[in-house]
């Protein structure tokens, strides 16, 4: 009998849905420093999907309108998501100032936050919202 997922892949999977998986995969790579995992190519030439790690962690996406699927980027649906994604990084302060200059929009400097937390929120050209934080310790 198999395993019921392949071996150091998370439990949890987010999957999010962009316009060009190429070129948000370019801005992932080099704004929040994910590296390119697996890219699978489509009919038409593009990149339709890809798996991307960031430390231990993987994010897929795909291009919307492939494979049967109907869901949009908040990009293109002009809703923002619902959902978003927080990850950990070495030093929040300086992730921030090399993601705005890569292209990421600032929504909220990092800030020391009463769980312990300095974050910043970010959002990507897709409309994403992400935040980044290093954990600092509990603040008083």
């Amino acid at each position: 009998m198999s395993p019921p997922r392949p071996v150091n892949t998370p439990w949890l999977l987010p999957y999010i849905t962009v316009v060009d998986v190429d070129k948000a995969v370019k801005f992932y790579e080099s704004a929040f420093k994910f590296n390119v995992v697996n890219l699978v190519p489509g009919e038409d030439g593009t990149s339709w999907h890809a798996e991307m790690k960031y430390k231990d962690q993987l994010l897929m996406c795909g291009k919307q309108g492939c494979y049967g699927s109907t869901t949009k980027s908040p990009l293109t649906s002009g809703v923002e998501c619902p959902i978003t994604l927080y990850l950990y990084c070495e030093d929040v302060d300086k992730f921030y100032k090399e993601a705005l200059f890569k292209g990421a929009l600032s929504l909220a400097e990092p800030e020391n936050m009463f769980w312990g937390d300095r974050m910043c929120r970010l959002k990507d050209p897709e409309n994403y919202i992400w935040s980044f934080a290093t954990h600092v310790g509990k603040i008083v």
